[in-house]
């Protein structure tokens, strides 16, 4: 940590060429990961990350560098460099201190995981990493493994603010890997929070979470392919929100919409959605992986509503992407490291809950696809086309669910299925995952109930859905 005295120096020297504001980015994090192959500790390893971001404003330009050599002569040379991209004369005044700012604290204190005994994590992977191998012979291989991540940042800027914030996130990782007669299944599962390890003791049963993940693992690999065609699907609550996430949620972020490159650019309280549909990033729920006290502008973090009944109501942005947009940061902005620029970046996003129940919403499906959770996809942010292949799904024929499916991709574009979503459940949950974009990948919490989509590109090897009637 460079001392307030030097901070003051660096930034009024920034500003001398005609920046508007200034801002150093300090961060001081360490991240210690557990790994195992089968039943074997395979690594311990920690990462040390230490250095400062150095970020130039003036009107819609942004100038940005870094370094982790803290002593003064790297530092000013690290601003000479950057301030040489403008060549006015001082617009804003030269500060004489620096204050801290004092906000609400998101993250409650707990026993944090870097108190528990190496000893105590190892066991708790061992046991979930064993009960997988037993499971089953076709389960060939497993992996397992455990994140403490550890983050102190400073942030000080040419207002003459100074804020500190610290994250410590904890992640437990269960993969299991199946093979028959040619065929492959693969499962993962990730729960994390910013609980402390009260969360993986009292929330989370390691032996249950590898029983269902060997269980469905094997269950998938002896699916047949799914069919093929247009017709409804329910995607189930938690990880199903990755749709969402990735092909609405990228594009209400300023990073997108100030540049125009997001299809619901200048939508703003237009109908984009089903009106039984509403949207939210809430940076302010307490603990959970997404969470943050302030975001990496010093903003306090919001509940910011998106969507509210159908109607676009409102954007993620950031300060600098605010400038464009004429809106003020609400506390979305977020980066990976002080390596990276930072920007408007999600939290935990969520749909919010509806009215029906999840047996409410099989049994009035006639016939189609229950997709349960996903394995990845893709989308082009600037038309909305998206893809994404489901990892667990199943047939539903007459209000039931018939049987497991492997190999289902859903295509669509992110305007039409927001408006073809036409029952929503009531049992809303979240799912943790690492988010990236171009300031970096940042822990997000995906999400939503349950939800019904009455018309929807399903791809698959298993002929046609006509077949089942």
């Amino acid at each position: 940590m460079i001392s307030k005295k030097l901070a003051v120096e660096l930034i009024n020297h920034a500003s001398s060429t005609g920046a508007d504001f200034v801002e150093l980015f300090f961060e001081d994090t360490k991240a210690t990961s557990y790994s195992f192959e089968n039943a074997k500790l395979d690594s311990i390893s920690t990462n040390y990350i230490k250095g400062i971001g150095v970020r130039l404003l003036k009107e819609n330009q942004s100038i940005y560098g870094y370094t982790n050599d803290l002593s003064k002569n790297s530092l000013f040379k690290l601003i000479d460099n950057l301030k040489s991209s403008f060549t006015s004369g001082r617009c804003i005044e030269e500060i004489k201190e620096l204050k801290q700012q004092k906000y609400k604290k998101v993250n409650k204190k707990v026993i944090p995981l870097a108190s528990v005994e190496p000893s105590t994590i190892i066991e708790y992977v061992r046991s979930g990493v064993n009960e997988i191998i037993n499971y089953d012979p076709r389960i060939v291989r497993v992996m397992g493994g455990f994140l403490i991540k550890t983050s102190d940042v400073t942030i000080m800027n040419s207002e003459g603010k100074l804020f500190k914030k610290e994250n410590e996130y904890g992640r437990v990782f269960l993969s299991s890997f199946a093979s028959e007669n040619g065929k492959i299944e693969t499962r993962f599962d990730g729960p994390g929070s910013q609980n402390g390890w009260k969360f993986f003791t009292d929330e989370i049963n390691i032996i249950e979470l590898a029983k269902e993940n060997a269980r469905k693992c094997i269950l998938m690999l002896g699916a047949k392919e799914c069919p093929s065609g247009h017709f409804p699907v329910i995607i189930g609550n938690g990880w199903g929100g990755v749709i969402f996430h990735e092909a609405c949620g990228h594009q209400l972020e300023a990073t997108s919409v100030a540049k125009g490159l997001s299809v619901f650019t200048g939508m703003k309280g237009e109908a984009i959605a089903s009106p039984i549909v509403s949207a939210y990033d809430d940076g302010t729920m307490s603990n959970e992986w997404g969470s943050n006290d302030i975001d990496d502008e010093g903003n306090p973090t919001q509940n910011n509503c998106l969507i509210k009944d159908g109607i676009l109501v409102g954007y993620l942005v950031d300060n600098f992407n605010g400038r464009r947009m004429g809106e003020k940061g609400n506390g979305a902005c977020r980066r990976q490291s002080y390596k990276f620029n930072p920007t408007s970046r999600m939290s935990n996003t969520y749909i919010a809950p509806g009215k029906s129940t999840v047996d409410e919403i099989i049994k009035n499906t006639k016939l189609g696809l229950y997709a349960v959770s996903f394995n990845g996809g893709s989308v082009n942010p600037a038309v909305g086309d998206f893809n994404f292949g489901c990892s667990e799904a199943y047939i539903i024929k007459d209000g039931k669910i018939l049987e497991p499916v492997r190999g289902a991709t859903l295509v669509g574009n992110a305007k039409d299925i927001l408006k073809h979503i036409d029952m929503v459940g009531n049992d809303l949950g979240l799912g943790q995952g690492n988010c990236g974009s171009i300031s970096g990948n940042v822990p997000v919490n995906v999400g939503q109930p349950t939800i019904r989509v009455d018309d929807i590109t399903v791809g698959g090897r298993g002929g046609s859905i006509d077949e089942y009637k």
